[in-house]
C-alpha cells in the first residue's frame, strides 16, 4: 500500500504540482497522518507542501501553509530525521486564540495621581480599579492583574501604586514602591504615564530614573493622559516630555478613550514580535492536543475555582494570600484597612487553576464611610457574589477577647455567602500568638468551641469545615486548600436520578410523619443543576411539603451523599392527579375524565412550588 501511494504522489507532482491527500491546516488529524507519510516520503527526498488549502509534493523537506488551526500564519517544517514536523509562527498574530498564560505582560507605571486605574479600566472594559481624586493619599496600593482588549490585541496589563522614590522603605509608600519593583523584574513591557494638565513634573523624571536603574531591559511607551481638554499647550508637554528619554510621547484619555488608536498602533507591532518568538521557542510537536483532552463531557469541579478570602480588618487576609502564593503578593503590614482593592491573582494548585481573590475589610456601611472606604465595602461585597466558596477569617486574639468566635460583621458574611450559594470555609488565624504553655489551655478551647459556635450561629449548613493556621508562619496552609478543594467539589456534584429515587424511598420509609393519612406522596425526586445543589421534588395533588420535611430531606441528603458545607435547594412542584377511568370512556387521549356523578373534570396542571434553602 506505502508503495501504491507514493506511485500515487508522484504522479500527481509530475501533472499537476498538487496532492490531494488531506486538508493543510495544521491539525491534529493533519499531524497523525503526517506522522504516518513522512517516513515514506523522506525515503524519496520528499515532503508535502501545501498550496491553497490542498498539499502539494516538493523535495526541499520544508511544509508551509497558510493559517494554524487557531488561525495564525506559520510554517511547518520538517527536522533532520522526518520524524516530526516543527511549527513555525509568523505575523500577523491573532492574538484572540493565544493562550492566557503565553501573553506578555504591560505594566502601567507612574507618579500618583496620574490615571493609572482609570487607563487600567479603559483596557480590562470593566470597572475594576478602584478610581477616585485623592490628591493628597494614594487609592491603589496593591498591583491588579487583567487581561487587557485593545482591538485585536490582548495581553496581561498589570495597575501598580504611584511611584515616589524619596520615601523611606518602611511607610505605606516604601512598601508599595519596593513591591512595584519586583514584579516589574518579571514583566516585558510598560506604559509611563505623566499627567498633560501639570506638564512634566520633577517627580516624572524621577520615576523615568528609577525604571532604568529597575528595568534597564524595558524601553516604555509614554502617554500624555487626561488631554481631553487641552489645546494649544499639548505640543509644549509633548516637547517637555522628550526629556524622559524614552521617545515622543502619545496623548491619551483614560476617562473618553481619546487615543487608543494611536496606542494600539504602538503596541502591536511590539507585542506581535515578542509573540512570534515566544510561540516558536515553545511550539513542538509535543504542544499538539491528544484526542484524549477532546472530550465533550467536561467535568464542572475541574473547572477554575473563584475563592474569595473576607473578613474583618486586619485579620490576616493579604498575609494568607500571599502565604498561599508563597511570595509577597499583595501589602502587608500592621495598618489596619491597609488592603483597599480586591485584588484577584491565578495560581495553579494540584493541577487546578484557582483565581484567589483579596478583599477589603468587610464593615457595616455607615453615612460617614466616604471616598475610597466606602469603595472598598462595595468592591468586597461584590467579590463575595462572583465568588464560588467564600473562606471567612477570624482572628484567634479576638475570639479570646470577646469570648465568641463571630462577631457581627463576620455572621452577616456567612449569612450572605449561604444566601447566595456558595461554599463556606471557616479559617482561624493567628494561632501562632497562642503558642507555649500558658496559652495550651485556650489553645484546646478555641478548637473546641469555635466549631460548635459556627454550626450554631449558621443552622443552614451543617458540617462546615474550620482550619486552624498561622498564615504568618505558613502553617495550614495545604490544609485551607484541601478544604475549600473539597467544598468546591461537593458544590459541583451532580447526583443520577435514578441513584435518588432509590435513596428517596429508604429516606422516606424512617421519616416519621404526625399523620400518615395526610402524608404527602413524592412521585418523583431529581437534581436540575450543580454549583450549588438544587433539586426538585414532585409531590402529588395539592399537599405540600412542610419546612421540617424540607429539612429532613435537606439533612438526609448531606449525611448520606457527603454534601456537608455547601447550601443545598429543595423545589417543590405538584402533579395533578389523574381522574379515574369509567365505561363510558374518557380515554387518556381526551383530556377529560368523568366522576361517579356524571361530571366532566377537567385536567389541569398546578404550577405550585416552594423554594426553601
Amino acid at each position: 500500500m506505502s508503495q501504491s501511494l507514493i506511485r500515487a504522489i508522484s504522479a500527481r507532482k509530475n501533472q499537476f504540482g498538487i496532492g490531494f491527500y488531506n486538508r493543510c491546516t495544521y491539525s491534529r488529524q493533519f499531524h497523525s497522518q503526517w506522522q504516518i507519510i513522512a517516513p515514506i516520503l523522506c525515503k524519496h527526498s520528499s515532503s508535502v507542501r501545501p498550496r491553497n488549502g490542498f498539499c502539494s509534493v516538493s523535495s526541499n523537506g520544508v511544509i508551509d501553509t497558510n493559517l494554524s488551526s487557531d488561525g495564525n500564519t506559520i510554517d511547518i517544517e520538517d527536522d533532520v530525521s522526518c520524524k516530526k514536523p516543527k511549527v513555525v509562527y509568523k505575523k500577523p498574530i491573532d492574538f484572540t486564540k493565544i493562550d492566557a498564560k503565553l501573553l506578555p505582560t504591560v505594566m502601567i507605571i507612574g507618579r500618583p495621581n496620574v490615571g493609572k486605574s482609570a487607563l487600567y479600566n479603559r483596557l480590562i472594559r470593566r470597572r475594576e480599579a478602584l478610581v477616585y481624586n485623592t490628591p493628597d493619599d494614594h487609592v491603589t496600593r496593591d498591583i491588579r492583574e487583567g487581561i487587557a482588549k485593545l482591538g485585536g490585541l490582548r495581553f496581561n496589563v498589570l495597575d501598580s501604586a504611584g511611584i515616589e522614590t524619596e520615601v523611606s522603605s518602611g511607610t505605606i509608600l516604601g512598601r508599595t514602591t519596593t513591591m512595584t519593583a519586583n514584579v516589574l523584574a518579571r514583566t516585558q513591557f510598560a506604559i509611563l504615564i505623566i499627567d498633560v494638565r501639570a506638564g512634566l513634573h520633577p517627580l516624572d523624571l524621577e520615576v523615568g530614573k528609577w525604571l532604568r536603574k529597575h528595568a534597564p531591559q524595558i524601553k516604555p511607551i509614554v502617554v500624555m493622559n487626561k488631554s481631553e481638554s487641552i489645546g494649544d499647550s499639548l505640543a509644549e508637554v509633548s516637547s517637555e516630555a522628550l526629556a524622559l528619554g524614552f521617545g515622543e510621547p502619545t496623548a491619551i484619555s483614560a476617562e473618553t478613550g481619546l487615543g487608543m488608536t494611536a496606542l494600539y498602533e504602538l503596541l502591536r507591532p511590539l507585542l506581535e514580535d515578542y509573540m512570534v518568538e515566544k510561540l516558536n521557542d515553545s511550539c513542538s510537536q509535543d504542544d499538539v492536543p491528544s484526542d484524549e483532552n477532546l472530550s465533550d463531557e467536561i467535568d464542572e469541579s475541574k473547572l477554575p475555582l473563584q475563592l474569595a478570602i473576607v473578613g474583618r480588618p486586619n485579620v490576616g487576609k493579604s498575609t494568607l494570600l500571599n502565604s498561599l502564593l508563597e511570595e509577597e503578593r499583595v501589602l502587608v503590614g500592621p495598618e489596619a484597612g491597609l488592603t483597599r482593592d480586591a485584588v484577584r491573582v491565578q495560581f495553579e494548585f494540584q493541577d487546578r487553576t484557582v483565581y484567589l481573590v483579596d478583599t477589603a475589610g468587610w464593615l457595616e456601611r455607615t453615612d460617614r464611610d466616604k471616598g475610597p472606604a466606602s469603595l472598598s465595602i462595595m468592591q468586597s461585597r461584590k467579590s463575595l457574589m462572583r465568588a464560588h466558596v467564600i473562606a471567612l477569617v477570624l482572628d484567634a486574639e479576638e475570639i479570646i477577647k470577646a469570648q465568641c468566635s463571630m462577631k457581627h460583621s463576620e455572621v452577616v458574611i456567612a449569612r450572605r455567602a449561604v444566601e447566595e450559594g456558595r461554599g463556606l470555609v471557616v479559617i482561624v488565624n493567628k494561632m501562632d500568638r497562642l503558642k507555649g504553655k500558658q496559652h495550651s489551655e485556650m489553645y484546646k478551647k478555641i478548637k473546641e468551641a469555635v466549631p460548635i459556635e459556627v454550626q450554631t450561629v449558621i443552622p443552614q449548613i451543617t458540617g462546615i469545615p474550620v482550619v486552624f493556621i498561622s498564615a504568618l508562619e505558613g502553617r495550614g496552609r495545604l490544609q485551607v486548600m484541601t478544604e475549600v478543594i473539597d467544598t468546591y467539589k461537593r458544590w459541583c456534584s451532580r447526583l443520577s436520578t435514578g441513584r435518588l429515587n432509590r435513596w428517596l424511598i429508604k429516606v422516606m420509609s424512617r421519616h416519621s410523619w404526625k399523620d400518615s393519612a395526610s402524608q404527602p406522596k413524592i412521585k418523583f425526586f431529581t437534581q436540575v443543576k450543580a454549583r450549588p445543589p438544587t433539586f426538585v421534588a414532585f409531590v402529588s395533588g395539592k399537599t405540600q411539603l412542610l419546612e421540617s420535611d424540607i429539612r429532613f430531606l435537606t439533612r438526609s441528603l448531606k449525611e448520606d451523599f457527603d454534601l456537608g458545607g455547601i447550601p443545598i435547594r429543595i423545589i417543590q412542584r405538584a402533579v395533578a392527579r389523574t381522574a379515574p377511568k369509567t365505561s363510558g370512556g374518557g380515554g387518556s387521549g381526551s383530556g377529560t375524565g368523568r366522576s361517579s356523578g356524571g361530571r366532566v373534570v377537567k385536567k389541569t396542571n398546578s404550577d405550585k412550588r416552594t423554594v426553601s434553602v
